[in-house]
């Protein structure tokens, strides 16, 4: 019978039954969460949009089989509204974490291989953004394009790269200083090709990691902004708008309108948590044995 291990990760908190490592661990975790987001993506896909069309006669209609999630007070079935949110929450927190991963990588890269000037340049941009809610500088950037999808991947995807601009540019001079750069160096290689074939591989894991931990920030700040109704238009089933619409029903006891997609929606940002933490777990070499 196998003994029980227990994990120290954040990925596992409880008593696992089989003597596997970490990374082992972390494979399992990851693939069921990376499934389960798919699975919310597809859905999407499958749900016909002729149940999010009005229909008076299923108006207010509590959670039941046919209804999983209710419906609201126009007959609209709440689990496809949610569904459908959350697909395009991760649709516009995938492009916005994108961007905010080629900024920092771009700004990171440069700041540690341009010179003192433009290093205490991109540094003092990092320290401004840094000293500005999120919410405050997202909000005035998506206003400022007139909101709608556009304005919220931009207004997320330029609030969300400082932090992980620090990490590369920290992990960039740190293998600047390394013996095979070094070499290439004096070997007369550009810093084009020293960056490509030297630096960049070894940023990877960095980078994806970053990705997906940005993913929850971005979903989050993008349905916030929807809420206070500067972000995705109306028209559109956006858990921001959902939460948003809701507010007013809830003293009449309707109080599956918020609380089934409200917690779809932590579900989802949890699950990229996770997925951030055990893509770590299963990058870091100290940590692959444990």
């Amino acid at each position: 019978m196998n003994s029980f291990v227990k994990t120290k990760g954040k990925g596992l908190q409880a008593i696992w039954p089989f003597n596997w490592n970490r990374r082992q661990r972390a494979l399992l975790v990851l693939g069921s969460v990376v499934l389960l987001l798919l699975s919310v993506v597809v859905g999407s896909f499958l749900l016909i949009d002729e149940r999010i069309a009005s229909n008076l006669v299923n108006r207010n209609l509590g959670p039941s089989l046919l209804h999983p999630f209710g419906t609201d007070w126009l007959g609209r079935d709440m689990f496809t509204r949610t569904i459908k949110g959350l697909t395009l929450s991760i649709s516009v927190g995938l492009a916005a974490a994108s961007i905010s991963v080629v900024i920092a990588l771009v700004l990171g890269m440069m700041a540690a291989t341009m010179g003192k000037v433009v290093d205490s340049l991109i540094s003092w941009f990092v320290d401004l953004f840094l000293s500005v809610p999120h919410l405050v500088t997202l909000l005035l950037i998506s206003f400022a394009l007139g909101g709608g999808v556009k304005g919220v991947v931009i207004g997320v995807a330029l609030t969300h790269w400082p932090s992980l601009t620090r990490v590369i540019r920290a992990e960039v001079m740190q293998l600047r200083s390394s013996e095979y750069v070094d070499i290439s160096r004096k070997m007369g290689k550009s810093r084009w090709y020293i960056g490509r074939k030297h630096l960049l591989p070894h940023i990877a894991p960095q980078l994806l990691v970053g990705l997906f931990l940005l993913f929850p920030h971005a979903i989050l700040h993008e349905a916030a902004i929807t809420f206070l109704g500067m972000g995705l238009s109306p028209h559109q089933p956006a858990i921001g708008i959902i939460l948003s619409e809701s507010m007013r029903y809830l003293s009449t006891e309707m109080w599956w309108l918020a609380i089934f997609p409200g917690l779809s929606l932590l579900i989802i940002v949890r699950s990229f948590d996770i997925i951030g933490e055990n893509l770590r777990a299963m990058l870091d070499p100290r940590q692959a044995h444990e």
